[in-house]
């Protein structure tokens, strides 16, 4: 006897995935509940379990979301733009609009496990994976600018995209803590206004 086909999915499982999203975006990992994702996905428990596999798979999936459809606006900078200083220049003002943005203020790689207890350092780490891998992504544009002549030979490209990261890590927090695109374009204003400083700072002293 053939065996019966499975139930269909009663829901869009990417609109619902798109939702657990912003959940854990605007809320981060610890402070969301079953129930919150339940109900802003609209789905039953089981549901959950059964397309997505825990409350971890699911973030995991989040995670990768956002990389592709919001933070997708660094990936194209570091592509797209004809230098270093370009690069550098796009991703700070695409951090400055997310406070004002349709959906939760501030980086989702950077506000929504910052700080998580022993029993979910695993999405503690993946967090921090994603954010050194950005930083690493920074330093390979950077190196780049040095081969083609718009660093010198020798420039501590660690250390300018350690610096311009850390830049981008506090406009996340800023604009969770309520800043303005304003104001948070002021403060790249002035980053970008130091960048002969900060490159002329890691230029080798021999």
């Amino acid at each position: 006897m053939a065996r019966a086909a499975g139930r269909p999915r009663s829901f869009d499982r990417d609109t619902a995935l798109a939702n657990a999203m912003r959940v854990f975006w605007e809320r981060g990992y610890e402070a969301t509940s079953m129930a919150d994702l339940t109900t802003a996905m609209g789905i039953a428990s089981p549901s959950l379990y059964a397309a997505f596999g825990s409350k971890e798979q699911l973030f995991r999936e989040a995670v990768a979301l956002y990389d592709a459809t919001v933070g997708a606006a660094v990936d194209r900078a570091l592509v797209d733009e004809p230098t270093a200083r370009d690069a550098v220049s796009a991703i700070l003002y695409a951090n400055t609009r997310t406070a004002d943005a349709d959906g939760p203020a501030g980086c989702m790689l950077v506000v929504a496990a910052t700080n998580c207890t022993e029993a979910n350092a695993p999405v503690r780490d993946l967090l921090a994976f994603r954010r050194e891998e950005g930083r690493r992504a920074l330093q390979a544009r950077l190196d780049q600018a040095v081969r083609d002549g718009e660093l010198p030979f020798g420039t501590d490209t660690a250390a300018i995209a350690g610096y311009y990261t850390a830049i981008v890590q506090g406009l996340s927090i800023r604009a969770r803590d309520g800043a303005s695109e304003a104001e948070l374009t002021r403060t790249a204003n002035l980053a970008m206004a130091a960048w002969n400083t900060v490159a002329a700072a890691a230029r080798p002293t021999n």
